[in-house]
């Protein structure tokens, strides 16, 4: 008798079934785990905006608040020195409306100088870079809201 090396096809399919098993037991903790880490860096990037505004506003008070998020970035040469048109208090993602799987839009500037403003930042695919909404208007406190947000003020309740 000749002795043979080696698996047998049901010793193969065994192992491929025990691995899809545990893949089907580690992916959505994964898909959550990556929920709640764009979440969380959506909330730090609305602080950021607000930190952002704050500063801009001390540094150009005949304009007030940035009227859009390009104003508060700016690129590489056009850094030097910072204007009241290229701030560079954000980076050049953030400046752009895109981060971590959310859009951040800047809102509501209005006045002379512009004494308010409102930023939103919206999950990009609702269920799977985020599910909850974030915004922050002129008092620099983080709203939350599980429902999509239009317009930022009081009615929407404080992170915690």
């Amino acid at each position: 008798m000749r002795k043979t090396k080696g698996f047998s096809l049901i010793e193969l399919l065994i192992v491929v079934a025990i691995i899809l098993v545990i893949a089907a037991i580690a992916i959505p903790s994964f898909l959550h785990s990556r929920v709640a880490a764009n979440e969380s860096a959506a909330a730090a990037a609305i602080r950021t905006l607000n930190t952002a505004q704050i500063s801009f506003n001390s540094a150009y008070p005949t304009v007030g608040f940035a009227s859009t998020l390009a104003v508060l970035g700016g690129s590489g040469a056009n850094c030097t020195p910072p204007t009241s048109t290229n701030a560079c208090l954000i980076d050049s993602n953030l400046a752009g409306g895109q981060r971590s799987g959310y859009n951040f839009t800047l809102t509501n500037t209005n006045g002379t100088p512009n004494s308010a403003y409102n930023v939103i930042a919206t999950p990009i695919l609702v269920n799977y870079s985020g599910v909850r909404y974030f915004c922050s208007y002129a008092d620099a406190v983080v709203r939350v809201s599980m429902a999509a947000i239009t317009t930022c003020d009081g009615s929407v309740p404080p992170q915690q």
